[in-house]
C-alpha cells in the first residue's frame, strides 16, 4: 500500500506547493493509523485511508495503480467509504484536494463532492487546498 501511494502521488512533485505530505509518510505511520486502511485486490490495485472525524469520514491517500485506472476502483472505494460512514453514523464524506490539481477537483465534483472551504498550509498566505464534502445518503450501502 505504501509503495502504491508513493507511486500514485509522484506526479504531484513540482506541481503542488508545498510538496505532498506523502514525502513524510512512513510505513509505520500508515500502519499505526489513526485511519482504517482499505485495499482492493492482491497485488493492490487501489487503496484509501478512511479516518472518522466528529461528523464526517475523511478520505485520504486515495490511490489507484497506473495500470488499473479506468476500472472503477476509485469509485468502488468511494462507495465503500460511504458504507463505512453509514455504519459509523456519520453525516459526510470529506476530502482535501490541492489548489493546483484541477483534474482531481473535477473528478471529485463529478462524484458529488462540493467545495466547503479553502485552507492554507502553515507559512502560506494563499490557499493551498480545497476541502470538499458530500452528504451521506443512508440506504443499502454495504461494505
Amino acid at each position: 500500500m505504501y509503495e502504491l501511494i508513493r507511486e500514485a502521488f509522484a506526479y504531484m512533485d513540482g506541481v503542488i506547493d508545498p510538496p505532498s505530505s506523502v514525502h513524510r509518510l512512513t510505513v509505520a505511520q500508515l500502519a499505526a493509523g489513526p485511519g482504517e486502511a482499505w485495499v482492493i485486490d492482491d497485488p493492490i490495485g487501489a487503496c484509501v485511508v478512511l479516518t472518522p472525524r466528529s461528523d464526517s469520514l475523511y478520505i485520504g491517500k486515495l490511490a489507484v495503480a497506473a495500470g488499473r485506472q479506468g476500472e472503477g476502483l476509485a469509485r468502488a472505494l468511494m462507495d465503500h467509504a460511504e458504507a463505512r460512514a453509514v455504519e459509523l453514523g456519520l453525516q459526510w464524506l470529506e476530502l482535501e484536494v490541492r489548489i493546483e490539481l484541477r483534474d482531481n477537483q473535477r473528478t471529485f465534483e463529478a462524484l458529488g463532492f462540493r467545495e466547503v472551504d479553502r485552507t492554507a498550509h502553515a507559512g502560506y498566505e494563499r490557499p493551498t487546498g480545497i476541502t470538499y464534502r458530500r452528504p451521506i445518503v443512508a440506504g443499502d450501502n454495504a461494505c
